[in-house]
């Protein structure tokens, strides 16, 4: 237990029981007589805790006569090792997701943090080079356009996208209400209702050509309709209807996926000769496609059928490209 996690430890005592015998203190920190000795002169003469031994009742207490009492607190250090550790992540997240993505907004937030860090034993710098982020096929996102689809979100205004539609190449303006934003695998996606249309759909926000704030209010859809259409299937391509993948995994990478969600309405088994059957809801193969060919010939689709063969098919293709690769390559 570090410096900063004890003196949390001596005010969370104090304020449970009043008066702490000081036995109390050293079994519950499990630090010696001496340790605890300078840990009393540093609260008392460094950050002015009103703490002071009571003779009559054998052991610490704050002094409720001294006119510091109403106004005393540790500056940032209610927070445990554990949780400052957590707010070391949090300001590293900040940084590395997508730099300047919301610089200006987020910079008072990172100082924020960063001064809570600096009052414990180890400098923020210190504390980050023990932390590393890794962001793996992140889209960069305009900033502008993210402002603005966040302002109308927040503002409850309908937008209007100009949205390029990547698989058929084309770009196409519509009015939408956003409903959220979500950060899905590096990459941000807008929910919205969409007026054109007249259902929800997920839009790329990296995809947004041009967006403009309109003054008109948004259609609020609600929290139960948006998981009940965009989150019942696997992925950030989902709908409402829904069909169920069986994929078997063999015992090697068994012991990986039968720890993993994949959906929060998975189902999974472990078979008698080691296999892992997984049972995963879907609306829409795609992404559900590509990410069960990354296991290559550690899964095997037992259905639906056209899933199977649609899988079956890409890898069919991959190997043709190899093959035809290796032919000319002799």
């Amino acid at each position: 237990m570090n410096r900063t996690e004890r003196f949390y430890r001596i005010q969370k005592l104090l304020s449970q029981r009043r008066v702490v015998p000081r036995e109390v203190f050293l079994e519950d920190m499990e630090i010696s007589p001496a340790t605890f000795k300078r840990d009393l002169e540093y609260l008392r003469d460094r950050m002015s805790m009103p703490l002071i031994w009571d003779r009559e009742k054998g052991g610490y207490r704050l002094d409720e006569s001294d006119p510091a009492h109403a106004t005393f607190q540790l500056p940032g250090l209610w927070f445990s090792s554990e949780e400052i550790y957590a707010l070391l992540t949090m300001e590293t997240l900040l940084e590395t997701l997508q730099p300047g993505l919301l610089g200006a907004q987020v910079k008072p937030l990172r100082n924020r943090i960063r001064q809570i860090l600096a009052e414990g034993d180890r400098s923020p710098d210190d504390l980050a080079r023990h932390i590393r982020v890794l962001s793996q096929g992140a889209r960069p996102v305009e900033p502008k356009h993210f402002q603005t689809c966040a302002t109308a979100l927040l503002s409850r205004r309908r937008l209007r996208i100009a949205h390029h539609r990547r698989q058929e190449g084309e770009t196409l303006e519509r009015d939408v209400s956003p409903q959220r934003m979500v950060h899905y695998r590096d990459n941000w996606y807008l929910d919205c209702w969409c007026h054109l249309r007249k259902s929800l759909r997920t839009f790329s926000v990296d995809a947004i050509e041009s967006a403009m704030v309109l003054n008109k209010p948004a259609t609020d859809i609600k929290d139960e309709t948006l998981d009940q259409v965009l989150g019942a299937g696997f992925g950030i391509f989902s709908g409402a209807e829904t069909q169920t993948a069986v994929l078997r995994f063999n015992p090697r990478r068994a012991r990986w996926v039968s720890r993993e969600q994949w959906h929060p309405n998975q189902e999974g088994a472990v078979e008698l000769d080691g296999y892992f059957v997984l049972k995963v809801p879907y609306s829409d193969a795609r992404e559900l496609s590509m990410d069960i060919m990354k296991y290559g010939p550690d899964v095997e689709v037992l259905g639906p059928q056209a899933l199977r063969q649609q899988v079956a098919d890409l890898l069919g293709k991959a190997a043709a490209l190899y093959e035809a690769g290796a032919e000319q390559g002799q």
